[in-house]
């Protein structure tokens, strides 16, 4: 089957192509767009895929069967619904794929009335190490009472030229941190560019996600955030730091009173097989992983099983419920520093 690819950024060329290029006997890039023409051209051609600066020259490719949406995230509802409009056969969106509940069930309507199946590109949710602790973990959802989510990671640019040669990268400034509304710009970038990643995982262990608080909400410098959030039966601990650290670690885990589970995840862009899954009930440790291939191949994997036919897709509104989870974390996590600055403000006047 064939994939078009609206977007060649940094994602595209370091992460997408080079599990597209594991998966040669089912997938396969035939139409490259990105609205640089040189940036589209020299990406195209490292795979021998057509390129243009259209995406309806892009979406009228009948070589193309299945469309990645790896565009500026302001664009993602119009481009998802337009590739359902379209008649492809499935569609990948990178996360979010929708700005607010509006859009998403906009969206929702389209692939219901076209038949046409989407997946967002949270990776974690495929990583066979996530999977295997999905069939080994019993109750441990019902009865955890402390989810956490721990990333520390170098700055994207370096796995990215670890993986490939990037072609362009968006421009990059000095974020003033002493101006509030960066550091309330940068923690909802946090949530919805970062966190977004494991928080499908967090709301799989939170079944009352929907009556939330946030404890402690903190920026971290140069790029990360503390957040502390409580639900009635659950406490829950987002943390990430991106700086210059040599080694990177991604984790989850959940603990109820008498039973623990860690999933450790391979960093963003380094393609080196799958998370590892540890369970702890008492004195027993079991081990799950790793496994041959990681959760952006699984990603693709699904999508041409999708596209077959031969696998159901997610439910829309399991897709809804995961974004509006996010967003209610990101609104509530700005709130809460804004009511911080408007104490700070009182205490100094």
């Amino acid at each position: 089957m064939g994939v078009g690819v609206l977007g060649a950024g940094p994602v595209t060329q370091a992460i997408h192509l080079p599990s597209l290029a594991r998966l040669g006997d089912i997938l396969t890039v035939r139409h490259i767009m990105d609205v640089d023409p040189a940036v589209a051209e020299s990406v195209a051609a490292r795979v021998g895929a057509t390129h243009s600066t259209s995406i309806d020259a892009l979406l009228g490719d009948p070589a193309v069967d299945i469309v990645a949406i790896c565009s500026p995230h302001q664009f993602h509802a119009e481009q998802v619904i337009a590739a359902c409009r379209a008649g492809k056969k499935a569609v990948l969106c990178e996360k979010p794929f929708a700005m607010n509940a509006e859009e998403a069930a906009q969206i929702s309507a389209v692939s219901a009335e076209t038949g046409v199946p989407i997946i967002v590109g949270a990776m974690h949710t495929f990583d066979p190490g996530w999977l295997a602790a999905q069939e080994n973990w019993d109750d441990l959802p019902e009865t955890a009472h402390t989810i956490r989510s721990s990333i520390v990671l170098p700055p994207n640019a370096r796995f990215e030229d670890f993986a490939t040669e990037i072609i362009t990268r968006p421009a990059g400034g000095a974020p003033d941190y002493t101006d509030p509304e960066v550091i309330k710009g940068a923690l909802r970038g946090g949530v919805m560019g970062l966190a977004i990643h494991d928080l499908p995982l967090i709301r799989r262990f939170t079944p009352d996600f929907k009556d939330m608080e946030v404890l402690e909400a903190r920026h971290v410098r140069p790029f990360g955030y503390v957040i502390s959030l409580r639900t009635p039966t659950r406490t829950i601990e987002l943390r990430a730091a991106m700086n210059n650290t040599w080694k990177p670690e991604w984790s989850f885990e959940a603990f109820s009173d008498d039973a623990a589970l860690r999933i450790d995840f391979t960093p963003s862009y380094v393609q080196a097989g799958s998370a590892v899954a540890t369970f702890t009930r008492g004195s027993q440790t079991t081990v799950h992983g790793p496994f041959e291939h990681n959760g952006y191949e699984g990603e693709w994997r699904e999508l041409a099983a999708l596209a077959a036919g031969t696998k159901q897709p997610p439910s829309a509104q399991t897709l809804i419920d995961d974004l509006t989870f996010a967003l209610d974390i990101a609104e509530a996590t700005v709130a809460n520093v804004e009511s911080q600055h408007a104490v700070a403000e009182g205490a100094h006047a």
